[in-house]
């Protein structure tokens, strides 16, 4: 009898809680300021006397039914004294794109439009807020602008060159060839070999053989204009590329070669299911200017897609000579995986020497098994 009231007891705590968050939950995404900004926000409203109301009521509810609590019974080891650990997890998750919160100057410019018409050209932007964490973008109501004469003859049509404010050049043919804007793929980049930091596409899928592991799906993180998926696209291998546009126009530039993007930030979970994944690259983009914190989080989400036996590619990545050893091997041996290759070398720019950087390149094996 007493076990019985125990349970019933600890379900209407259960239902009271879960009301609690839903009502503050209703606060938090009806707020104004959050969905519908007009002004940029001076002061937090205050709560509304109704809501303070319902959750007094709650509260006295909550402490009416404790005091009802049989005290004489000794405990039972099936008793919940506490709301269960992933109860409390959960109503402590944040909401879609809460991080925007943190930003309401930029979240004011950026909610500043028209709702059923076109949305604002301000890609920049959009891409301060996504960089930010503020992603996906609250934005929902506006149509997306696109070229109004897109033709593949004409790679220039495809791109709305007024969204680059802050870049000088308005075509793709003043673009840096090196930066992969180079639709006919003229540079021997992934397929010639320089020095022991080189690894080429050849190379890579011979390893893969050797070992018995076939590569057909592929992510580049942070693959720009997508060169690599390219090349990989030749060999019938379906590479992602993960890019930002940062003031040009790497995602149309993708879209022309006919590969598909992850407009997505380095912080950003891959959406991938568990597993799924052959081969993960982490490009230049990846590199020492990157938290320490962000960079972990990464790497075991890149352990997450891959299957067992898939491959880790860290290309031409670049630290201080003396945080690799100290700060970013570590991070990487955490993963356990199987050393293949690893390589480095000096860093021979002007930044490299003056900083003291070096380069490394590795290839590690995920574990068939843990």
């Amino acid at each position: 009898m007493a076990m019985s009231f125990t349970m019933g007891l600890n379900f209407l705590l259960l239902v009271a809680m879960v009301a609690t968050n839903l009502l503050s939950f209703y606060h938090l995404s009806s707020t104004s300021s959050f969905f519908h900004l007009s002004t940029p926000p001076q002061q937090s409203s205050t709560v509304p006397h109704y809501l303070i109301r319902q959750l007094q009521t709650i509260r006295a509810t909550i402490n009416h039914l404790t005091r009802f609590q049989p005290s004489h019974s000794p405990p039972s080891s099936n008793s919940i004294k506490t709301p269960p650990s992933d109860l409390l997890i959960y109503s402590n998750l944040s909401p879609i794109a809460s991080s925007c919160h943190d930003y309401p100057d930029l979240l004011h410019q950026y909610m500043n439009y028209t709702p059923f018409s076109l949305c604002p050209k301000d890609t920049l932007l959009a891409e301060s807020l996504i960089l930010r964490g503020c992603h996906p973008l609250p934005r929902r109501r506006c149509f997306s602008r696109t070229p109004s004469n897109p033709r593949l003859s004409s790679p220039d049509s495809n791109v709305i060159w007024s969204s680059y404010t802050s870049a000088t050049c308005k075509s793709f043919k003043c673009l840096n060839p090196k930066l992969g804007f180079d639709q006919n793929l003229v540079y021997d980049q992934f397929l010639g070999y320089k020095s022991e930091i080189d690894l080429t596409i050849p190379q890579l899928l011979d390893i893969a053989k050797r070992a018995n592991s076939v590569i057909r799906l592929g992510v580049d993180i942070g693959g720009g204009t997508g060169v690599f998926a390219a090349r990989m696209k030749e060999r019938n291998v379906t590479v992602l590329t993960t890019t930002m546009n940062l003031g040009a126009p790497y995602s149309e530039y993708n879209a022309l070669r006919g590969l598909l993007t992850l407009h997505a930030p380095l912080q950003q979970r891959l959406p991938f299911f568990d597993g799924v994944v052959d081969l993960v690259r982490c490009g230049h983009a990846v590199n020492r200017w990157i938290p320490t914190t962000v960079m972990d989080f990464l790497l075991f989400d890149v352990d997450r897609v891959l299957r067992g036996g898939g491959f880790l590619w860290v290309d031409h990545f670049f630290s201080k000579g003396a945080d690799l050893d100290k700060v970013y091997k570590p991070l990487i041996d955490k993963l356990g995986y199987k050393i293949v290759k690893w390589a480095t070398g000096s860093k021979m720019d002007s930044s490299g020497m003056k900083n003291g950087e070096v380069y490394l390149t590795a290839l590690l094996q995920k574990p068939k098994s843990r």
